[in-house]
């Protein structure tokens, strides 16, 4: 074995991170603080933020691994095959046997050239340690004037510890924010039995709808082409291109009944929901500006209308939150509730043979890139790839900083492809001619990053092949018209 590595988190980003560095030869340990492996998909209390109802928001292609496919066609999962899958993923590798259930880690912390990891009222020393405790365990309640002094019957809560529709039954309540949750919560409530829902945002976002002429929206919008296109074209290009792609797909909330968006995409966000427009356009679902005060019962608007509610669920996010990093290690990384300083989410040059899993916000599942980051990972630390340039980390780290203050949260497909390239395993779609369209335009299905690069595997291509081809979305190699345009100004470019 090449050293011990501890992985703090039995989630997705500590399963595939352990199973990688298995196969470059490294002997993780995996420090769970529940009694299961599957993190926020276990659905277990205040470990998981997860729902009884909950079904997935992205596609069954883009939430798997590589190297285990779902047992089911059916296109988004109830999040208890979620837990199964990860459950399967573990045994296959064997990560079972490594996992530690009910161990909670106090204090990571530096000792020499290695880490010690405090738990249980004992230290270990490690040679590496990869930090995969997830990112979305810390609502983010904003700060709203009365809000203690909310008397409904139901409380208030955050949409982490929402624990379904059955206790709003026949109440009034309202949901704040406009991510996904708070619009799959909104949706829920309208539809298993309150008796009013009203839903207050900062902003209107547009909404994109799971499904698209019978195809997952995951599959048209997070593609290797758009990838590409952030990078080449001018900023408000690709603001036009994606918003006619959500446009086209779920129309612009106006048309539904709700406020109107900024024209930019960009300035105004986008979110996911495939009922949540269509109850507004019913009037089941209310849709209100910001709370600008709360008294009692009664909450007060931006516009200065008032209603009184029974209970308040908060979708407004979630804050970083490591509470078990030392100050040394707290200090080099600069870290607070949204930012964590490391070239690409992962490394520091200050903090060596230490990793990070899955600590970024983003647009899009995360199955796929934390494949890619662990592969990353692994390569990196088990030599397949050259080492990191400390000069190129530290000047990534600094454009980061630079841009502490402006929205940072990412998209999927850019997370995939930077972290596909850093491992050496982003296919070059020239390589591949039967594939091309499919790799620009088709989803970035975990199997297209086994085409090239180490760990490349000979089913690669028929398995990508009928991933991209799953619901009608690539079902030729013949370029559409939109498709043709676009790829030209980007080509023209290169």
């Amino acid at each position: 074995m090449k050293g011990s590595v501890a992985v703090i988190g039995a989630g997705p980003g500590g399963l595939v991170a352990a199973r990688w560095l298995l196969a470059q030869g490294f002997d993780p340990t995996i420090f769970e603080q529940g009694p299961m492996v599957g993190g926020q998909w276990t659905g277990l209390g205040a470990q998981s933020g997860i729902w009884p109802t909950m079904y997935t928001n992205t596609s069954r292609v883009l939430t798997a691994f590589s190297d285990l496919e779902h047992v089911t066609d059916r296109a988004f999962l109830p999040f208890t095959e979620i837990r199964t899958y990860l459950q399967r993923y573990a045994e296959m590798f064997d990560l079972i046997t490594r996992t530690r259930f009910g161990t909670r880690v106090d204090l990571l912390s530096r000792d020499g050239d290695g880490w010690l990891v405090s738990h249980s009222g004992t230290t270990e020393r490690f040679n590496r340690v990869v930090v995969a405790s997830g990112r979305f365990q810390k609502p983010a309640i904003p700060d709203v004037p009365g809000l203690d002094t909310f008397d409904g019957p139901a409380g208030v809560i955050s949409s982490y510890d929402y624990p379904g529709s059955a206790p709003f039954r026949g109440l009034r309540v309202l949901v704040a924010g406009c991510a996904i949750s708070a619009l799959e919560i909104a949706a829920e409530l309208t539809q298993l039995g309150a008796d009013r829902v009203v839903l207050t945002q900062r902003r209107q976002r547009y909404v994109l709808p799971k499904f698209a002429a019978g195809v997952p929206s995951d599959h048209r919008i997070f593609t290797r082409y758009g990838a590409l296109a952030n990078e080449t074209l001018a900023p408000p290009e690709i603001d036009r291109q994606l918003k006619e792609i959500v446009v086209e797909a779920g129309g612009s909330p106006e048309q539904y009944g709700a406020p109107v968006p900024n024209p930019s995409l960009f300035a105004a966000g986008v979110t996911l929901n495939q009922q949540f427009l269509p109850l507004v356009a019913e009037g089941r679902i209310t849709v209100r500006p910001w709370i600008e005060s709360i008294s009692g019962g009664v909450v007060a608007f931006s516009d200065g209308e008032s209603e009184e509610f029974d209970g308040l669920v908060f979708g407004t996010g979630f804050d970083l939150d490591i509470p078990f990093l030392d100050e040394d290690i707290r200090t080099t990384l600069n870290i607070d509730a949204v930012h964590l300083d490391a070239d690409r989410y992962t490394f520091h040059p200050e903090l060596p043979n230490l990793a990070f899993m899955g600590m970024w916000d983003q647009s899009g599942g995360f199955f796929v890139p934390l494949e890619l980051q662990a592969r990353w990972l692994a390569y990196t630390w088990g030599g397949v790839i050259p080492p990191i340039d400390d000069a190129e980390q530290r000047q990534a780290i600094a454009a980061y900083r630079a841009r502490r203050g402006l929205p940072q949260k990412s998209r999927m497909n850019l997370a995939a492809v930077t972290f596909a390239r850093a491992a050496g395993v982003e296919p070059r779609p020239d390589n591949w001619p039967d594939l091309r369209r499919a790799l620009l335009f088709g989803p970035l299905a975990p199997s297209c990053f086994r085409l090239e690069g180490p760990d490349a595997l000979p089913d690669a291509p028929d398995r990508f092949a009928q991933e991209a081809a799953a619901f009608g979305a690539i079902t030729s190699n013949e370029f559409t018209e939109r498709e043709t345009r676009y790829w030209s100004m980007v080509e023209s470019l290169q």
